[in-house]
């Protein structure tokens, strides 16, 4: 039997195994099943956290579809949570090892628990690994709409003049366009009445979700390089399942998430 435990951040849900121990990943199929929503746990993906020499753990990414993905933020923040509440000190701080990077979290506790987290998410790129030709794309048009391409060790592609409500129409064409041979998540953008961004996601391998940490960075970045948004300071971005702070600096050398993490629960495996 092994134990799994339930996490999600803002609606973006996850089952984490801690493999720190066996060091053993899972397969496409383990996957598929675990997030399956009614013959399984049901989740966005699957988070397997394994060990790493000079960090807290490694943590891989394993889509519904059963496809890896390099980097999530919303994951990465169930993933600090989850090493942080299960160690038996209280950290400030962690470093965790991804794809994108080994990226370091600061934690703010509350009643012995991390309520929330902001993720030092690394450089915004514009050139590769987004397209096969290089970059940068940036306000250039694509299948009837405007987009720019950004990379956050995984691929996005920002239209900042597509409304959410075009997600699901747009989406699944835009995912699997040549100019991405990897595939790419797609975020349609709206400005908020109160300042910021409202964003739909379609997630490469999943579909829409209700929030994607590294597709609301990667709005942020598209929006400050159209001069929409400011660099260095925070920007709120909403989400179907909630708000989180984005702050881009102006070199793209970081970008920061800020945002809350919530336990679900936990359970066995056979």
């Amino acid at each position: 039997m092994e134990r799994f435990s339930k996490y999600h951040g803002l609606g973006n849900d996850f089952v984490v195994l801690d493999r720190r121990v066996t060091g053993l990943d899972i397969d496409a199929e383990t996957s598929r099943r675990l997030c399956d929503r009614h013959f399984g746990i049901g989740a966005d993906g699957v988070l397997t956290i394994l060990p790493e020499d000079g960090a807290a753990g490694r943590m891989v990414v394993h889509n519904a579809d059963g496809s890896i993905a390099e980097m999530c933020g919303n994951g990465l923040r169930c993933v600090v949570k989850h090493l942080a509440e299960s160690g038996g000190d209280r950290p400030e701080r962690l470093s965790i090892a991804t794809g994108a990077g080994v990226l370091t979290s600061e934690l703010e506790w509350a009643h012995g628990a991390v309520e929330r987290v902001t993720v030092a998410m690394g450089p915004a790129r514009l050139k590769e690994p987004i397209l096969p030709r290089g970059g940068p794309f940036v306000g250039e048009p694509i299948e009837g709409v405007v987009g720019t391409a950004v990379s956050m060790g995984n691929p996005h592609l920002v239209l900042l003049d597509t409304p959410p409500a075009d997600a699901r129409r747009l989406g699944p064409g835009l995912e699997v366009h040549p100019l991405f041979p990897d595939r790419t998540n797609v975020e349609f953008v709206e400005p908020r009445s109160e300042g910021g961004l409202r964003v739909t996601v379609w997630e490469r391998g999943v579909g829409i979700t209700l929030a994607c940490g590294t597709g609301a960075c990667a709005t942020v970045v598209a929006s400050a390089l159209a001069g929409r948004s400011p660099f260095d300071e925070w920007v709120p971005v909403e989400l179907p399942g909630g708000v989180l702070d984005i702050k881009a600096a102006k070199d793209l050398s970081q970008v920061w998430l800020r945002g809350p993490v919530r336990f679900v629960f936990s359970g066995t495996l056979p």
